[in-house]
């Protein structure tokens, strides 16, 4: 059973049936669903109304969904699921590397993308974390995602925020690639790798040697900060 106060989800695909399936099946969870035709129609309705979740196809005509994914994590902290058809690790990872939370291959039972979007929303409902900390110059808001001291604007997005209200519980504590896996719902460990390098290049001097974001070997990823 949903919350009361139900939660908002743009279906943005150029395919009519997919579309209207979707839509049927998000309804009949408890959803209010708007649709998008393409990617201008989706930034049309991004910028009249605050959505929960986006669900963006990949192939589209026009702004398809990699560029409109980079348009968006340039301005908001929305989560996004990629549905493709091209499910091969290269594509994922591009997505993924772009800001996407998720993603699934087509074809798909809608059951599957309820359980991801359910997911999703528990972890970005998540308050038990520390509201900020400090790395270097950063301060890192962990309710919003943003990042201030930084001369160039950043934010983190939701995968990223989850990491690190995870790793800032217990600062020290290393977290085993799979149970880091496990409590964020990715299905390849791989993902979660691609995620802390993401994040790593956001608030690391040198992201290839870490002072913060810690890899210990044979144990997983901690965080180490003062605070």
């Amino acid at each position: 059973m949903m919350s009361k106060v139900n939660n908002h989800i743009l279906v943005v695909d150029d395919d009519d049936k997919i579309r209207d399936l979707l839509k049927d099946f998000l309804i009949k969870n408890n959803f209010l669903v708007t649709t998008a035709i393409h990617g201008d129609d989706a930034l049309q309705k991004l910028n009249l109304i605050s959505f929960d979740v986006l669900i963006l196809d990949i192939m589209m005509p026009g702004i398809d969904g990699y560029e409109l994914t980079k348009i968006i994590r340039s301005k908001s902290l929305v989560p996004i699921i990629h549905l493709t058809a091209m499910g091969d690790t290269e594509n994922v990872i591009q997505g993924l590397e772009l800001g996407a939370d998720d993603y699934l291959a087509k074809p798909f039972e809608p059951k599957e993308l309820l359980l991801r979007i359910k997911n999703i929303l528990k972890k970005t409902s998540t308050k038990t974390f520390k509201d900020q900390i400090q790395i270097n110059n950063l301060v890192l808001n962990l309710v919003t995602g943003e990042i201030s001291g930084s001369k160039t604007s950043k934010s983190l997005n939701s995968n990223e925020l989850s990491i690190l209200r995870i790793l800032s519980k217990e600062i020290g504590k290393p977290f085993s690639r799979e149970e880091l896996s496990k409590i964020l719902g990715f299905e390849q460990e791989r993902t979660l790798d691609v995620c802390i390098n993401r994040l790593r290049k956001k608030i690391e001097l040198n992201p290839k040697f870490p002072k913060y974001l810690k890899t210990k070997r044979g144990a997983g990823y901690l965080l180490w900060v003062n605070n």
